[in-house]
Protein backbone atom coordinates (compact mmCIF):
# COMPACT_ATOMS: atom_id res chain seq x y z
CA UNK A 1 0.00 0.00 0.00
CA UNK A 2 1.52 3.43 -1.35
CA UNK A 3 2.22 6.07 1.31
CA UNK A 4 -1.13 8.33 2.01
CA UNK A 5 -3.31 6.14 1.00
CA UNK A 6 -6.11 5.76 3.42
CA UNK A 7 -7.11 2.70 5.44
CA UNK A 8 -10.10 2.27 7.96
CA UNK A 9 -10.91 0.03 10.87
CA UNK A 10 -13.94 -0.75 12.66
CA UNK A 11 -14.53 -0.97 16.16
CA UNK A 12 -17.83 -3.24 16.90
CA UNK A 13 -18.31 -5.48 19.22
CA UNK A 14 -19.63 -9.16 18.80
CA UNK A 15 -16.20 -10.21 17.12
CA UNK A 16 -12.76 -10.83 17.40
CA UNK A 17 -12.33 -12.17 13.77
CA UNK A 18 -10.43 -10.56 11.21
CA UNK A 19 -11.90 -10.00 7.96
CA UNK A 20 -10.54 -12.11 4.89
CA UNK A 21 -9.11 -9.51 2.29
CA UNK A 22 -9.44 -6.47 4.07
CA UNK A 23 -7.62 -3.60 6.65
CA UNK A 24 -11.06 -3.44 8.51
CA UNK A 25 -10.19 -5.51 12.10
CA UNK A 26 -13.60 -5.82 13.83
CA UNK A 27 -12.59 -5.71 17.86
CA UNK A 28 -14.55 -7.37 20.58
CA UNK A 29 -14.01 -4.43 22.82
CA UNK A 30 -12.56 -1.06 21.95
CA UNK A 31 -8.94 -1.01 22.99
CA UNK A 32 -7.88 2.21 25.06
CA UNK A 33 -6.67 4.08 22.11
CA UNK A 34 -9.95 4.20 20.20
CA UNK A 35 -13.41 6.07 21.24
CA UNK A 36 -15.50 4.27 23.58
CA UNK A 37 -19.33 5.93 23.18
CA UNK A 38 -20.57 6.39 26.20
CA UNK A 39 -22.77 9.32 28.45
CA UNK A 40 -21.16 10.98 30.79
CA UNK A 41 -22.55 8.58 33.32
CA UNK A 42 -21.29 5.45 31.65
CA UNK A 43 -18.56 4.26 29.89
CA UNK A 44 -20.52 0.80 27.97
CA UNK A 45 -19.85 1.31 24.15
CA UNK A 46 -23.01 0.44 22.11
CA UNK A 47 -23.39 -2.79 21.31
CA UNK A 48 -24.07 -4.53 18.05
CA UNK A 49 -27.76 -5.03 18.62
CA UNK A 50 -28.55 -1.51 20.31
CA UNK A 51 -27.59 0.28 17.53
CA UNK A 52 -28.69 4.05 16.47
CA UNK A 53 -27.30 4.98 13.13
CA UNK A 54 -26.62 3.09 9.18
CA UNK A 55 -22.82 3.33 10.03
CA UNK A 56 -21.32 -0.08 9.01
CA UNK A 57 -20.06 -0.24 12.81
CA UNK A 58 -20.82 2.09 16.15
CA UNK A 59 -17.27 2.94 15.70
CA UNK A 60 -15.45 3.75 12.60
CA UNK A 61 -11.43 5.03 12.55
CA UNK A 62 -10.79 6.39 9.02
CA UNK A 63 -6.69 7.00 9.21
CA UNK A 64 -4.42 8.10 5.72
CA UNK A 65 -3.72 11.72 6.91
CA UNK A 66 0.13 12.32 7.56
CA UNK A 67 -0.11 14.88 9.67
CA UNK A 68 -2.87 16.32 12.22
CA UNK A 69 -6.30 16.43 11.38
CA UNK A 70 -7.84 19.89 12.08
CA UNK A 71 -10.81 20.25 10.31
CA UNK A 72 -14.03 17.71 9.58
CA UNK A 73 -17.38 18.23 8.10
CA UNK A 74 -20.41 15.64 6.98
CA UNK A 75 -21.84 16.64 3.82
CA UNK A 76 -25.07 18.79 5.04
CA UNK A 77 -27.70 17.77 2.89
CA UNK A 78 -27.08 13.84 2.39
CA UNK A 79 -25.14 13.37 5.59
CA UNK A 80 -23.49 10.91 3.05
CA UNK A 81 -19.75 12.25 2.97
CA UNK A 82 -17.35 13.75 4.91
CA UNK A 83 -14.64 15.94 4.66
CA UNK A 84 -11.27 16.95 6.20
CA UNK A 85 -8.80 19.20 6.18
CA UNK A 86 -4.88 18.48 7.58
CA UNK A 87 -1.40 19.88 8.25
CA UNK A 88 -0.70 17.74 5.78
CA UNK A 89 -1.44 19.89 3.05
CA UNK A 90 -4.61 17.69 1.71
CA UNK A 91 -8.19 17.65 2.22
CA UNK A 92 -10.02 14.13 1.87
CA UNK A 93 -13.76 13.55 1.17
CA UNK A 94 -14.96 10.04 2.66
CA UNK A 95 -18.03 8.17 2.22
CA UNK A 96 -18.92 7.85 5.48
CA UNK A 97 -21.31 4.75 5.08
CA UNK A 98 -19.99 1.50 3.90
CA UNK A 99 -16.28 0.59 4.52
CA UNK A 100 -15.87 4.60 4.66
CA UNK A 101 -13.39 4.56 2.11
CA UNK A 102 -11.84 8.74 0.70
CA UNK A 103 -12.83 8.79 -2.84
CA UNK A 104 -10.45 11.66 -3.15
CA UNK A 105 -7.38 13.62 -1.85
CA UNK A 106 -7.79 17.31 -2.93
CA UNK A 107 -4.05 18.76 -3.05
CA UNK A 108 -2.82 22.24 -4.35
CA UNK A 109 -2.27 24.08 -1.03
CA UNK A 110 1.10 24.80 -0.33
CA UNK A 111 0.67 24.78 3.72
CA UNK A 112 -1.49 23.47 6.46
CA UNK A 113 -5.39 23.44 5.91
CA UNK A 114 -6.58 24.86 9.20
CA UNK A 115 -10.42 24.77 8.24
CA UNK A 116 -13.17 22.59 5.75
CA UNK A 117 -16.64 23.44 4.97
CA UNK A 118 -19.08 22.68 2.20
CA UNK A 119 -21.68 24.61 0.32
CA UNK A 120 -25.70 23.93 1.67
CA UNK A 121 -26.09 22.43 -1.98
CA UNK A 122 -22.77 19.81 -1.38
CA UNK A 123 -21.53 21.16 -4.39
CA UNK A 124 -18.33 22.89 -3.38
CA UNK A 125 -15.84 22.59 -0.18
CA UNK A 126 -14.24 25.50 1.04
CA UNK A 127 -10.77 25.66 2.29
CA UNK A 128 -8.62 28.11 4.47
CA UNK A 129 -5.16 27.79 4.67
CA UNK A 130 -2.00 29.17 5.85
CA UNK A 131 -0.78 29.58 2.41
CA UNK A 132 -2.76 32.62 2.49
CA UNK A 133 -5.45 31.79 0.32
CA UNK A 134 -9.10 30.31 0.61
CA UNK A 135 -9.47 27.03 -1.82
CA UNK A 136 -12.91 26.03 -3.63
CA UNK A 137 -13.33 22.75 -4.91
CA UNK A 138 -16.14 21.10 -6.88
CA UNK A 139 -16.93 18.04 -4.99
CA UNK A 140 -17.88 16.03 -8.10
CA UNK A 141 -14.23 15.86 -10.04
CA UNK A 142 -11.94 16.80 -7.36
CA UNK A 143 -10.83 20.08 -9.14
CA UNK A 144 -10.01 23.22 -7.69
CA UNK A 145 -11.86 25.93 -9.10
CA UNK A 146 -10.91 29.20 -7.68
CA UNK A 147 -7.86 30.47 -5.38
CA UNK A 148 -9.31 33.45 -3.28
CA UNK A 149 -5.47 35.30 -3.10
CA UNK A 150 -5.49 38.60 -1.15
CA UNK A 151 -4.86 38.17 2.16
CA UNK A 152 -1.33 38.71 3.37
CA UNK A 153 -0.95 36.30 6.18
CA UNK A 154 -2.27 32.53 7.41
CA UNK A 155 -6.00 32.45 6.76
CA UNK A 156 -7.51 30.96 9.98
CA UNK A 157 -10.91 30.66 9.03
CA UNK A 158 -13.54 30.37 6.31
CA UNK A 159 -17.66 30.53 6.61
CA UNK A 160 -20.32 29.89 3.25
CA UNK A 161 -23.83 31.78 3.32
CA UNK A 162 -26.66 29.19 3.82
CA UNK A 163 -28.72 30.82 0.99
CA UNK A 164 -28.47 32.57 -2.17
CA UNK A 165 -25.19 33.65 -3.87
CA UNK A 166 -22.68 31.60 -2.87
CA UNK A 167 -20.20 33.84 -0.74
CA UNK A 168 -17.52 32.86 1.46
CA UNK A 169 -16.05 35.07 4.47
CA UNK A 170 -12.54 34.25 5.23
CA UNK A 171 -10.42 35.34 8.58
CA UNK A 172 -6.81 35.59 8.89
CA UNK A 173 -3.84 36.82 10.69
CA UNK A 174 -3.52 39.86 8.44
CA UNK A 175 -6.38 41.47 11.03
CA UNK A 176 -8.99 41.33 8.25
CA UNK A 177 -12.31 39.65 7.30
CA UNK A 178 -12.64 39.32 3.31
CA UNK A 179 -15.94 38.04 1.67
CA UNK A 180 -15.59 36.39 -1.35
CA UNK A 181 -17.94 35.47 -4.66
CA UNK A 182 -16.78 32.43 -6.23
CA UNK A 183 -18.35 34.30 -9.76
CA UNK A 184 -15.22 36.68 -8.84
CA UNK A 185 -11.62 37.49 -9.20
CA UNK A 186 -11.06 39.71 -5.76
CA UNK A 187 -12.74 39.38 -2.62
CA UNK A 188 -15.78 42.09 -2.25
CA UNK A 189 -14.89 43.42 0.78
CA UNK A 190 -12.64 43.74 3.54
CA UNK A 191 -13.33 44.47 7.15
CA UNK A 192 -9.91 45.51 8.88
CA UNK A 193 -9.19 44.72 12.38
CA UNK A 194 -6.86 45.60 14.98
CA UNK A 195 -5.81 41.75 15.90
CA UNK A 196 -5.52 38.67 13.87
CA UNK A 197 -8.59 37.19 13.18
CA UNK A 198 -8.62 33.54 14.65
CA UNK A 199 -12.72 33.27 13.87
CA UNK A 200 -15.77 33.85 11.29
CA UNK A 201 -19.12 33.27 10.38
CA UNK A 202 -22.02 34.46 8.54
CA UNK A 203 -25.12 35.67 9.64
CA UNK A 204 -28.37 33.28 8.48
CA UNK A 205 -29.40 36.03 5.90
CA UNK A 206 -25.33 36.43 4.96
CA UNK A 207 -26.18 40.45 5.74
CA UNK A 208 -23.92 39.97 9.02
CA UNK A 209 -20.39 39.04 9.70
CA UNK A 210 -18.99 37.48 13.00
CA UNK A 211 -15.32 37.82 13.21
CA UNK A 212 -13.25 36.96 16.92
CA UNK A 213 -9.49 37.14 17.38
CA UNK A 214 -7.26 37.73 20.03
CA UNK A 215 -9.21 40.66 21.66
CA UNK A 216 -11.03 38.31 23.13
CA UNK A 217 -14.31 39.68 21.74
CA UNK A 218 -16.72 39.18 19.17
CA UNK A 219 -17.70 41.96 16.39
CA UNK A 220 -20.70 42.19 14.93
CA UNK A 221 -20.37 43.91 11.14
CA UNK A 222 -22.92 45.11 8.52
CA UNK A 223 -21.72 43.85 5.32
CA UNK A 224 -23.23 46.16 3.66
CA UNK A 225 -22.34 49.34 5.83
CA UNK A 226 -18.59 47.58 6.09
CA UNK A 227 -18.99 48.81 9.44
CA UNK A 228 -19.37 47.23 13.12
CA UNK A 229 -22.83 47.28 14.94
CA UNK A 230 -21.77 46.12 17.84
CA UNK A 231 -19.30 44.07 20.00
CA UNK A 232 -19.92 41.46 22.21
CA UNK A 233 -17.31 40.68 25.39
CA UNK A 234 -16.97 38.13 27.76
CA UNK A 235 -14.34 35.57 27.11
CA UNK A 236 -10.74 36.25 28.76
CA UNK A 237 -9.08 34.86 26.25
CA UNK A 238 -8.66 34.56 22.23
CA UNK A 239 -11.41 33.17 20.48
CA UNK A 240 -10.71 30.25 18.22
CA UNK A 241 -14.10 28.77 17.28
CA UNK A 242 -17.55 30.47 16.19
CA UNK A 243 -21.14 28.83 14.36
CA UNK A 244 -24.31 29.77 14.04
CA UNK A 245 -26.87 27.85 14.93
CA UNK A 246 -29.48 26.16 12.95
CA UNK A 247 -32.54 29.07 13.36
CA UNK A 248 -29.80 31.68 13.35
CA UNK A 249 -30.79 33.10 16.54
CA UNK A 250 -27.56 32.20 18.45
CA UNK A 251 -23.94 31.80 18.20
CA UNK A 252 -21.70 30.22 20.19
CA UNK A 253 -17.40 30.74 20.57
CA UNK A 254 -14.46 28.49 22.25
CA UNK A 255 -11.89 29.88 23.68
CA UNK A 256 -8.60 29.41 25.11
CA UNK A 257 -10.12 30.63 28.52
CA UNK A 258 -11.48 27.06 28.57
CA UNK A 259 -14.81 27.83 27.76
CA UNK A 260 -17.61 27.94 25.42
CA UNK A 261 -20.28 30.63 25.56
CA UNK A 262 -23.67 31.05 23.74
CA UNK A 263 -24.78 34.15 22.45
CA UNK A 264 -28.08 35.95 21.38
CA UNK A 265 -27.67 37.36 17.97
CA UNK A 266 -31.05 38.46 17.33
CA UNK A 267 -31.18 41.92 16.30
CA UNK A 268 -33.49 42.87 18.91
CA UNK A 269 -32.27 41.02 22.23
CA UNK A 270 -34.05 41.87 25.91
CA UNK A 271 -31.27 41.68 28.49
CA UNK A 272 -27.72 40.42 28.42
CA UNK A 273 -26.37 38.57 24.36
CA UNK A 274 -24.63 36.36 26.60
CA UNK A 275 -26.57 33.50 27.53
CA UNK A 276 -24.81 30.58 29.02
CA UNK A 277 -21.12 29.07 29.96
CA UNK A 278 -20.36 25.61 28.92
CA UNK A 279 -17.56 24.06 30.87
CA UNK A 280 -15.11 21.08 30.69
CA UNK A 281 -12.75 21.60 27.51
CA UNK A 282 -9.24 22.94 27.67
CA UNK A 283 -6.63 24.81 25.53
CA UNK A 284 -2.92 23.64 26.17
CA UNK A 285 0.32 25.53 24.65
CA UNK A 286 -0.22 24.47 21.14
CA UNK A 287 -2.58 27.04 20.95
CA UNK A 288 -4.21 25.34 18.22
CA UNK A 289 -7.98 26.91 16.67
CA UNK A 290 -10.32 24.43 18.30
CA UNK A 291 -13.74 24.78 16.07
CA UNK A 292 -17.61 24.40 17.85
CA UNK A 293 -20.72 23.03 15.88
CA UNK A 294 -24.43 22.44 16.39
CA UNK A 295 -26.54 19.26 15.97
CA UNK A 296 -28.71 19.75 13.46
CA UNK A 297 -32.17 20.73 15.82
CA UNK A 298 -30.02 22.66 18.02
CA UNK A 299 -29.97 20.88 20.97
CA UNK A 300 -26.35 20.12 21.56
CA UNK A 301 -23.22 21.25 20.58
CA UNK A 302 -19.92 20.12 20.60
CA UNK A 303 -16.48 21.49 21.21
CA UNK A 304 -12.78 20.52 20.39
CA UNK A 305 -10.53 20.45 23.16
CA UNK A 306 -6.93 19.79 24.01
CA UNK A 307 -7.19 17.23 26.84
CA UNK A 308 -7.98 14.17 24.36
CA UNK A 309 -11.56 13.79 24.99
CA UNK A 310 -15.36 14.87 22.58
CA UNK A 311 -17.47 16.97 24.32
CA UNK A 312 -20.99 17.04 24.04
CA UNK A 313 -23.57 19.09 25.48
CA UNK A 314 -27.03 19.66 26.35
CA UNK A 315 -27.46 23.71 25.08
CA UNK A 316 -30.31 24.49 26.87
CA UNK A 317 -29.31 22.68 30.18
CA UNK A 318 -25.47 23.40 29.83
CA UNK A 319 -24.83 19.82 31.14
CA UNK A 320 -22.20 17.77 29.85
CA UNK A 321 -23.62 14.78 27.68
CA UNK A 322 -21.02 12.95 26.56
CA UNK A 323 -17.09 13.35 27.28
CA UNK A 324 -15.32 10.77 24.90
CA UNK A 325 -12.15 9.32 25.44
CA UNK A 326 -10.39 7.73 22.07
CA UNK A 327 -7.85 10.28 20.45
CA UNK A 328 -4.36 10.49 21.33
CA UNK A 329 -3.84 13.62 20.39
CA UNK A 330 -6.16 16.90 20.76
CA UNK A 331 -9.74 17.14 19.45
CA UNK A 332 -9.81 20.07 16.91
CA UNK A 333 -13.32 19.73 15.39
CA UNK A 334 -16.63 17.51 16.11
CA UNK A 335 -18.91 17.95 14.18
CA UNK A 336 -22.61 16.42 13.62
CA UNK A 337 -24.64 14.54 11.20
CA UNK A 338 -27.04 16.03 9.52
CA UNK A 339 -29.58 13.17 9.70
CA UNK A 340 -28.37 10.35 11.87
CA UNK A 341 -26.84 10.52 15.55
CA UNK A 342 -23.23 10.33 14.45
CA UNK A 343 -20.48 12.66 14.84
CA UNK A 344 -17.44 12.61 13.45
CA UNK A 345 -13.90 14.15 15.57
CA UNK A 346 -10.49 15.32 14.04
CA UNK A 347 -7.28 15.28 15.83
CA UNK A 348 -3.90 15.54 15.95
CA UNK A 349 -3.22 11.73 16.21
CA UNK A 350 -3.92 12.45 12.33
CA UNK A 351 -7.13 10.11 12.58
CA UNK A 352 -11.34 10.86 12.06
CA UNK A 353 -13.59 8.82 14.19
CA UNK A 354 -17.10 8.21 13.38
CA UNK A 355 -19.37 7.17 16.42
CA UNK A 356 -22.93 6.49 17.59
CA UNK A 357 -24.37 8.55 20.07
CA UNK A 358 -27.78 9.25 21.09
CA UNK A 359 -30.47 12.15 20.19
Amino acid sequence: MSEGTPTKRRGDEGSNDTNEGSNALVLKKPRKDEIVVASDSSSKALSAVNRTSNLQAPIMLLTGHQAEVFSVKFSPLSGKHLASASADKTIMLWNVYGDCESYYVLRGHNGSILEVQWSTDEGYVFSASVDKTVGVWDTETGARLKRCKGHTNFVNSCCPSRRGIQYIVSGSDDCSAKIWDIRARNATATFRTQYPTTAVCFSDQADLVYTAGIDNCIKVWDVRKQQILRVMEGHTDTITGLRLSPDGYNLISNSMDDTVRMWDVRPWCPGSRELGTFQGITHNSEKTLLKVNWSPDGSKISGGSADRLVYIWDSQSKKILYRLPGHIGAVNEVDFHPLEPIIASASTDKNIYLGEIRY
